[in-house]
């Protein structure tokens, strides 16, 4: 029995260490229509058995819910829409490789890069991880990850997209 318990205890760790080494980190930028602008901080993506969990360590934001996504374009910069520079378009919509075309929850059938939303406190800090349990960590390298300035109530109803604000940090998962 002991041999058995050992031989767990041996795999457990092991796992651990393969698990600690899948974690990665992306940095994450401020952005606005012309560009990428100061670091803000970082977000360490790693998977678990339940999801991928992103654990941010970020200052210096406004205090509030924020929106919070995987987008499809591992890209921060701006990109021009009717006339107009947008910031970090060029990071494409929410990541969605089912071609799901709808907002949701992210444990629900919606776009995949859909995630909770991150809590920024009243210092402008966010340090709260939150956990995407459809997501594992081959869907998201060379994608970009992205907070919005307004919350998100996960639907696209009454406002499409979850009624986020605009694009206000930005960082590319290599």
């Amino acid at each position: 029995m002991q041999k058995r318990s050992k031989m767990f205890l041996a795999v457990a760790a092991l796992s651990l260490c393969g698990a600690a080494q899948a974690d990665f980190t992306v940095q994450m930028n401020m952005v606005d229509e012309n560009g990428i602008g100061k670091l803000v901080g970082q977000v360490v993506i790693g998977e678990t058995p339940f999801g991928v969990v992103f654990s941010p360590s970020l200052l210096g934001l406004p205090q509030g819910l924020h929106g919070f996504h995987v987008h499809e374009n591992p890209n921060c910069g701006p990109k021009e829409k009717d006339g107009k520079k947008i910031p970090a378009l060029a990071a494409g919509g929410h990541y969605d490789p089912a071609a799901s075309k709808r907002h949701g929850l992210p444990w629900g059938d919606g776009h995949l890069g859909d995630l909770p939303v991150l809590f920024v406190d009243a210092t402008g800090n966010a340090n709260n991880p939150v956990l995407a349990p459809r997501l594992k960590i081959a869907d998201v390298k060379a994608r970009s990850l992205m907070i919005h300035a307004g919350g998100d109530n996960h639907s696209d109803s009454p406002n499409p997209l979850g009624g986020g604000g605009a694009r206000m940090v930005c960082g590319v998962i290599q």
